[in-house]
């Protein structure tokens, strides 16, 4: 017998500054969720042109950039660059250290998305950083309930589709799924993992029985992490789709200690970090008289 996951908490994403001149709406990482491992931020952001995150570090995580609209350069001091456009996702091994920029194209239109940093486990936290790009014509896809609910699997399993890729070190699903009036999916997740909805876009109804909530656009609903499926569903009299990104982890047993972009085991290894950047070692060397060319676009 199934177990629908109950909602554990539910908040709204407050917009905020970030960067040079972006901004976002940040629900994990802040106070009203902290320690959800294996996640450690979820960003929504928007940057027009001539904002962006220009040069800056990272190691001991992974970021998984999910680009909903526009499209984004990214160039890093190995020598990796490139354009992410709508639909398409960039998974971020920082491993043992990075130096990147992450800059919206001069298309003249805000680009959004969504920013996802995930936990490396402690046996990888110094590994050779790598980058896998995923295209948007290369996302399966499934439509349910008559046509009623659309879902993207851009990993995981939903529904007879199989979508489990080696795109980042921690096991983590993520559905695109949008409902339109009336649908309803009950979508089954891997028993013990923590998960939680972002919403993008309209109003939607989760849990059952009592326990049904409806949320609007920009909450973070997090579940339980015991049971086997989450229900969501849109209301027939809605004058919208529902529109969420559903995601759910590995939890990962161990201590995170994290300073900005730094995310280790210990407070040492964090100052031993510091030290690496600002020395050009220990996985640092190629920042020394780096500079991306896309950085240096910015515009003030």
């Amino acid at each position: 017998m199934t177990v629908t996951r109950a909602i554990r908490k539910a908040f709204l994403a407050v917009e905020q500054s970030e960067g040079q001149g972006a901004r976002v709406r940040r629900s994990i990482g802040t106070p009203q969720l902290r320690n959800f491992s294996p996640f450690l931020m979820l960003d929504h952001f928007s940057i027009l042109p001539g904002a962006g995150f220009p040069d800056h570090p990272h190691r001991g995580q992974e970021t998984i950039t999910y680009l909903l609209e526009g499209a984004v350069d990214h160039e890093d001091f190995a020598g990796n660059k490139g354009t992410i456009e709508a639909g398409d996702l960039q998974f971020m091994t920082a491993g043992k250290g990075i130096v990147h920029a992450e800059m919206p194209n001069q298309n003249g239109i805000a680009n959004k998305g969504m920013q996802l940093w995930v936990d490396l486990p402690k046996k990888l936290k110094f590994c050779e950083p790598r980058y896998r790009d995923l295209r948007a014509s290369e996302i399966p896809h499934v439509d349910i309930d008559e046509g009623k609910v659309h879902v993207k699997v851009i990993s995981g399993q939903s529904h007879g589709i199989d979508s489990v890729k080696d795109l980042a070190y921690t096991p983590v699903w993520i559905l695109d799924i949008e409902i339109k009036p009336g649908g309803k999916i009950t979508q089954e997740l891997p028993v013990g993992w923590n998960s939680f909805a972002y919403t993008l876009a309209g109003s939607t109804a989760f849990g059952s029985g009592q326990d049904k909530t409806l949320f609007g656009q920009y909450h973070n609903v997090v579940f339980e992490q015991t049971g086997d499926e989450i229900v969501a569903e849109v209301e027939e009299s809605a004058a919208e789709n529902g529109h969420f990104i559903l995601v759910a982890g590995l939890p990962l047993d161990q201590k995170v200690v994290q300073y900005g972009p730094f995310v280790l085991s210990s407070e040492g290894e964090v100052r031993q970090a510091l030290m690496d950047y600002q020395t050009y070692s220990n996985g640092f060397e190629r920042a020394k008289g780096w500079q991306s060319e896309i950085g240096k676009s910015m515009l003030f």
